[in-house]
Parts: C-alpha cells; structure tokens; sequence
C-alpha cells in the first residue's frame, strides 16, 4: 500500500487531491498558503482537510518506520518465515502489528519464558494435543531442579501454555474487539485509612457522581471519562474496564479444548490464568487508551473551535483605551494606551474597601480621560470587576466613553511572562496586566497570541488530554486564525508576526528590526530587502501582510502579488484604472472567468473579485457593549424563572458556562440551549456570546446555578 492510498481508504479525498497536497507541504508551502492561493491543486481543499492529509501521511511514514523495525528484529532472530513478512507487511493496524511483534519481543522472564529456559516447552506442547493419557506419568521426564516435581512441571508447562495463548493474534484480535465493543466502566471509590485535608475532600466532593459508577465504555461521554481518569489519577477512585468475562473465557475454551481429559483440565486452567494474567490486563490497558485518545480529540476539538471563537473576538480597533485590573485591598490598577495600544500613563485608585477611596478615584479616572482623550474603557471581569464597573458605570465624563467588560483568564500569566518583561522591562507585573487588557479589547488577535493557550481558561479537561497532540492542535488554530485577518506589518508584534505562513520567529524579528531601522515598510516588494527574506519566505508570507501606507492597493488586500498582472489584465479589460476598480461591485460584477485568457484558475480568479469588492476588510465583527442583570450581586439574590443577562466563558461537551456577574459562573446544559437535540454544544453557542438566559436551578450549598435559553 501507498501512503495514497493508505490516506484514501482513511478519507474520502480524491488521489490527485491528496498528491498534489503533499507536493505542496513537501516543497514547504505551509497550510494556510496552500488552502488560500493554491486553491486549483488541490481542488479547493481547507486548512482542516490539508491538515488531515498532512497527519494521515506522517501516520502511514511512522507505521511504515515501525513495520521495518519489526521485520528487522524477528529477521535478527532467524524467525522470519515468508508468511509472517506478508503478513506485517500488508498490515497497517498498529493493533495487530504489535500483535504479530509480540511472541518476539525482548521479555523480562516471566513465569511461562523461565519455564522454557527449563526445557518444559516438550511438556506444554504434549498437553496442548490433548491426547488420552496421564499428564502425571509424562511430566515425570521433564523434571529438573527448578521444577522438581511433576506437579511443579505441569504448572511450568500450563504458563508456557499461557504464553502462546497470549501472543495469538487470532485470541487477541477477538478479545480485542470485545473489549473495544462491550466493556463496562466500573468505578469504586478508595476510602483511604489517612485522614484528607480540606482541600483533597473539596474535590473529592467534586466527583461523588462518579466515585460509584457503572456504564457501558462505548456510551460514556468523553467529559466523563475524562473526569473518571483524573479521579483515578487522584487517588479518589479504583477504574475497572472489562467485557463478558464468562463470555470470554467460553469462547477461548472452544477455540482451544479440542477433548475432554486431564490434559483437556490444564489447558482450561491455562485459559484462565492467560485471561487473568495477561490478556485482561493489557486489553483493558489497551481499551483504556482507546477510549482516552478519542476523549483527548473530543476535548482538543471543543477546545479549538472556543480558542478560534476567542481569537477572532471582535476589536474595538485604533482607539485611546483606558484600562483597569480591578482590586480591592491592592486597588485598581489603571492605565492609558494610545490607539496603538502603546503605554503612556499608569496609576492605581482605590474605589473599593477597605479604602473606599471613590470620591479621590473618580476624580483621577476624569483627569486621565480628558488628559488622554480617552474612547473606550476596559475593565478586566476578575476580582472586583462586577464593582469596578457599577463604580463607572455611575460616572459622568464630559468625553463620550464606552465601558466594555473584558476577559482577563491569562492576563496574570502574560504578566509574568519573557514576553512581558521584554515589552515592558520597567514595568511590575500589575501594570502588565492591565496593559493586557487593554490591548484584548483594542485587538483580541494581536494580544492574545503571547499567551499560552491553555491559559486562557476556554478549554476542558486540557491538562489530562495528551499534551503534545493539544498543542499542535492549538497552533494550529492560533496560525490559521492570523492568516485569516492578516496582519499590518508595520504595526504587528514579532509575536505576532511569527504566525504568519512563511515567517517564524527569527524572520519576524528581522521585520521588526528592519521597521526601526528604516522606518515604514512602504510596499510588499520592499519586504524582500528584509534579511533572510528568500523567494519561499516571501511567496509564502506575502498574500497575509497587509501594508496601509503603501501606493500600490493592492498591498493591502489579500490579492497575492503573483496575481497583480492579472488584474491590470482587468483593469485594461474594463478600460480604467486598478485603484478604480477597488470597493466597485458594480463594475466587478460585470466579469466572467470566461472573458479572459490566462491561466488563472477559476477558483483563484473568484477569490480576487470578492477580495478587489471588499480589500482588506477585517472578517471579525463589531464589539459590543454588555451590561449584567441590575442589582444582582450574589448567588443569593437569584430566583429560579429570573431572567438573567450573561457572556458565555467556556463550552464544554456537556454544555456553556456563563459568566452573569456574580462569583459563581453558571451552567446552560446542553439539553437547555435548544429544543433540538443538541450532539455538540459549539454547534450551538459560542465563547464571548452575550445571552439572555432564564435561572432553572440554584445550589447555595454547591454554588452551582442552572441556566436554560429555551423559551417556555
């Protein structure tokens, strides 16, 4: 098998588009190139789908790599008879490939490999045949000074008996799927003798609806299992994972037992202690896994599509901000940005107890506005945010300013952060902060970029998932959501810029470098005099670096400069000029594909119209301002049937919590956001979502509040 034809039978992508994308990815074009301007190879393939072909390749190259290792080491041995090559090479399950390695894998010495050592594999053999006769009486040759006895022998024997039922890949197969098909989860809790501290009984608290569980594996929703394995993990409970044991052993005694005698009895017993021993505990190991892999993608893929959501939050764009981290004890920390979101002014008020200082506070908040001819206020949503903002809310300035409530999940990491000390070297760690939310209201992209992902609280169960599959995930999401905007070159952070297709890091701080050297980057083509900025780097970049200042307009728009020729083919076509053609949709809309000549693919030439009607323009939508529910403060002040105003903070597989402006976030089940049935919850609602919601559970006690958006 090819690696084409493994990704087909893996897909439903067509050959050439498969071959034509991995000569892309092979010649270094990067994703979001290749979806956006290579459009005809691959016959209009996305980023997902290029994706998928680029994992299916590397996972066909890594079996491939395995297999050859395997032929290699049994071929060490003088074991590899030409019906065993066929069969692993033909085989592309990794399941069944390790089976077929297993009988020849380097072993520690068990119980049935020291019994060889011993010369019993004669005795295990004579009583696999079943023939009539006394196990008793045969055994009596095979004794020796390690096994002594007959019984001893016999014993020795049934484990090398265990062995070969082991490593048949027929049993294990079988086996295999029953364990994958009809396994039940069983959980018991450990009720541990040391005394829990008040913390580890707070979370055991936290799992009581799983310490005494049972379900069928193959139903068990992925957050669960999640949550189950974290338990485990813990120390709170004791996971048991296993099909039809009787079942199971019924089945291998007819593939087995050929007759009914004393050595027909030992096979049975060899039957049981291989089960036992052996088979249940790597199948259920095995099973384990399986499961945890599809709950990991399960995760990783809600984890993505709330990441983009957040990423590609709407900006308020180039406007003075003025920002908060609220405090009580420690104060508001307070700064002003200028529309580029560089920092020219912090302070600290202290509007809320023990100081209740507001009368001081709001006069300081007034000067700065007028100072700094303030636009928009961002005020972080943490501690003493929901005060922060009823204090300003209360304020009259004599600028018009709009109040947003911003997320500031991450801000204190950032804060902390290489990235911070090297933009603000003389700068604490509050000032940091409050510069962070700022900079997410004027530009949620460019900010969050510096931040780990998994920081930034949109996540589920993100720290028991397989972390190096979540992070390439990530990146992936964080890469394609900046080549989907775009990025202005001559403002753009180099860790921003790194994002870009064709750039990284180093390639990026030579922009930087260039920029402050020689001041604004007037003109795409003037890229190709940074350092290091080869032919691939550029054709790869280009099309996503967005240049306001430049003559050409085109080079602000997402029209590739490979394509420029051809649209002063349009311009001369239409007998006027490029810049007039910009914005015209009239004019635009009089063009066919079939009025020119060119090798311009139809996609390609569809993807130029809508961009020359619209250059440039930002996808993301318009910020709105949002105002919690009046006069709620507490979880107590809340009435099951009370309508309540919220912003959706994460969603998860089982449903979307909702901060409503109190301590406690609340939760929408998924069974609450729609009438329809609802598989998967992002389908559904989105992270930074203002709802309208209706209170249908209060928990004082457990802090957990119900929410529903269906009407009555």
């Amino acid at each position: 098998m090819t690696t084409i034809q493994y990704i087909q039978n893996c897909s439903t992508f067509k050959p050439i588009q498969i071959t034509q994308t991995l000569k892309l990815l092979n010649e270094g074009a990067t994703i979001p190139f290749i979806s956006r301007y290579r459009k005809e190879q691959t016959q209009n393939l996305n980023e997902v789908d290029i994706a998928l072909i680029q994992e299916l390749n590397q996972q066909f190259e890594e079996i491939e790599k395995r297999k050859m290792f395997i032929l290699k080491t049994i071929e060490e041995q003088n074991k590899l008879t030409d019906a065993l090559k066929a069969k692993i090479e033909d085989c592309f399950d990794i399941y069944k490939l390790e089976d077929y390695y297993l009988p020849f894998k380097t072993k520690r010495l068990t119980k049935g490999e020291k019994a060889k050592k011993a010369g019993l594999t004669g005795l295990a053999k004579i009583i696999m045949k079943q023939a009539n006769g006394d196990p008793q009486y045969t055994a009596e040759r095979f004794i020796n000074k390690d096994y002594p006895t007959t019984e001893k022998a016999i014993e020795g024997a049934t484990y090398i008996i265990a062995d070969w039922i082991n490593e048949n890949d027929i049993v294990r197969e079988k086996l295999r799927q029953s364990f994958l098909e009809h396994s039940q989860i069983v959980t018991k809790p450990i009720n541990s003798k040391k005394e829990l501290s008040e913390e580890q009984l707070k979370t055991k608290q936290k799992y009581r609806d799983i310490l005494e569980y049972s379900q069928r594996l193959s139903n068990c929703p992925p957050h669960r299992l999640l949550a189950i394995l974290r338990a485990e993990k813990e120390g709170f409970l004791r996971v048991k994972i296993e099909p039809n044991k009787d079942y199971a052993i019924s089945w291998m005694e007819r593939f087995y037992v050929k007759s009914n005698n004393e050595n027909s009895e030992l096979v049975k017993q060899a039957i049981n202690d291989a089960y036992k021993r052996l088979l249940q505990p790597s199948l259920e190991t095995e099973t384990k896994n399986h499961y945890k892999n599809i709950a990991d993608d399960a995760s990783i893929k809600t984890f993505q599509k709330n990441l983009e959501k957040l990423l590609l939050a709407p900006p308020v764009g180039a406007k003075n901000c003025l920002a908060i981290d609220p405090g009580f004890r420690t104060g508001c920390k307070v700064v002003c940005l200028d529309k580029s979101g560089k920092l020219v002014h912090n302070t600290t008020v202290y509007p809320h107890p023990p100081k209740n200082d507001k009368s001081k506070a709001s006069s300081k908040l007034s000067q700065l506005i007028e100072m700094y001819k303030i636009d928009v206020i961002a005020i972080g949503d943490g501690t003493a945010g929901r005060e922060t903002e009823n204090w300003i809310k209360h304020l009259r300035f004599k600028r018009d300013v709009s109040v947003f409530v911003v997320r500031e999940d991450g801000a204190s990491i950032y804060s902390a952060s290489k990235i911070a000390r090297e933009e603000f070297p003389d700068y604490d760690v509050t000032v940091r902060g409050a510069v962070s939310i700022g900079r997410r209201l004027l530009d949620p992209l460019a900010e969050l970029v510096k931040i780990d992902p998994k920081s930034l609280g949109v996540g589920q169960y993100q720290y028991d998932v397989n972390q190096t599959k979540l992070k390439k995930a990530l990146d992936f999401v964080v890469e394609n959501s900046v080549n989907k905007i775009g990025v202005n070159v001559n403002t753009a952070s180099k860790y921003l810029l790194a994002y870009v297709s064709g750039l990284g890091l180093k390639l990026a701080e030579n922009i930087i470098s260039y920029r402050e050297k020689n001041g604004l980057i007037s003109s795409r083509d003037e890229l190709k005099n940074i350092p290091k900025m080869g032919a691939k780097s550029f054709e790869q970049s280009a099309g996503f670096l967005r240049i306001p200042q430049s003559k050409n307009p085109l080079d602000n728009s997402a029209v590739h400069p490979e394509n420029y020729a051809f649209i002063g083919k349009i311009a001369k076509h239409l007998k006027t000029q490029i810049s007039d053609l910009i914005g015209n949709v009239n004019l635009l809309d009089t063009l066919n594909y079939s009025d020119f000549e060119t090798q311009i693919g139809e996609y390609t030439f569809n993807d130029i119209i809508n961009e020359l009607k619209k250059p440039g323009l930002d996808p993301r939508k318009q910020a709105k301002i949002f105002e919690f529910t009046p006069n709620l403060k507490t979880i107590n002040d809340l009435i099951v049937g009370q309508k309540v105003n919220g912003i959706v903070t994460n969603v998860t597989d089982f449903g979307a919590f909702v901060n409503i402006g109190i301590k406690e976030n609340a939760l929408i089940h998924k069974t609450k956001l729609s009438r329809e049935f609802v598989q998967t919850p992002t389908d559904f609602i989105s992270i930074d979502e203002q709802v309208v919601t209706t209170v249908i559970s209060v928990d004082v006690e457990r802090k957990r509040i119900g929410l529903s958006l269906i009407e009555n």
